[in-house]
């Protein structure tokens, strides 16, 4: 069973969402908050698998509150999953910065949803596409003087699986691509996330494209 947490300022939407995510039986919220400082003491609380964050909240607002969870040691296994309207730039980047696991606009499909749920619960990075490309794009910065050094760890190997993560491409698609085995290829996932000290893939993909591992044109899964 995957445990979330909900934390949105309108009493409504956690309601239906709660509705939503719950509709399979394999997912169930433990606690609800309408404000990011909430949220955080609801997260240390109950340690849940998920938090699904809303973005523009009152008294802490869902990147700070992100970011509050993310830093705290006792909740390294918690993952944050954003989810808002507004799609702008700044608050995808924000939100990745910030540690979030994954990004969700909220016309997403119900069954999208409980997916990302499950994605993110699993430990993959999930990012709406209809945000995913422009986001990576500014994300792609001009590297910097130590782009070599933050690489330089890595395998050949290595480096080609961590391209594909940048990509946006799962386990068994970079399997698929790089003529690996499915377990081979979350191990080298599991080995990037330890050498590059990420937390999670949304951490890798971004910085794939800062160090220029993986351009803004590049195709995408």
């Amino acid at each position: 069973m995957i445990r979330v947490v909900l934390v949105d300022d309108q009493e409504l939407l956690r309601a239906g969402l709660r509705t939503l995510v719950e509709r399979d039986g394999d997912i169930t919220v433990v606690a609800d908050a309408g404000t990011g400082r909430q949220g955080v003491a609801r997260a240390r609380e109950l340690r849940p698998d998920v938090v699904l964050m809303d973005v523009r909240m009152p008294d802490l607002d869902g990147i700070g509150a992100t970011r509050a969870i993310v830093a705290d040691p006792a909740l390294a296994g918690v993952a944050v999953l954003v989810l808002t309207t507004f799609d702008e730039d700044e608050h995808v980047f924000e939100a990745i910065r910030a540690g979030a696991a994954g990004f969700l606009l909220k016309d997403v499909a119900p069954d999208e949803l409980r997916q990302a749920v499950r994605a993110v619960a699993a430990g993959d990075a999930l990012l709406d596409p209809a945000v995913t490309r422009r986001v990576m794009q500014a994300a792609a910065v001009a590297p910097r003087a130590d782009d070599g050094a933050r690489l330089a760890g890595l395998t050949e190997r290595e480096r080609e699986v961590l391209r594909e993560v940048g990509r946006g491409r799962s386990n068994s698609e970079i399997a698929a691509t790089l003529h690996l085995s499915p377990a081979t290829a979350r191990t080298y996932v599991s080995r990037l996330l330890t050498k590059l000290d990420a937390r999670d893939r949304s951490q890798l993909v971004v910085l794939a494209y800062e160090t220029g591992l993986v351009s803004p044109g590049a195709p995408s899964a």
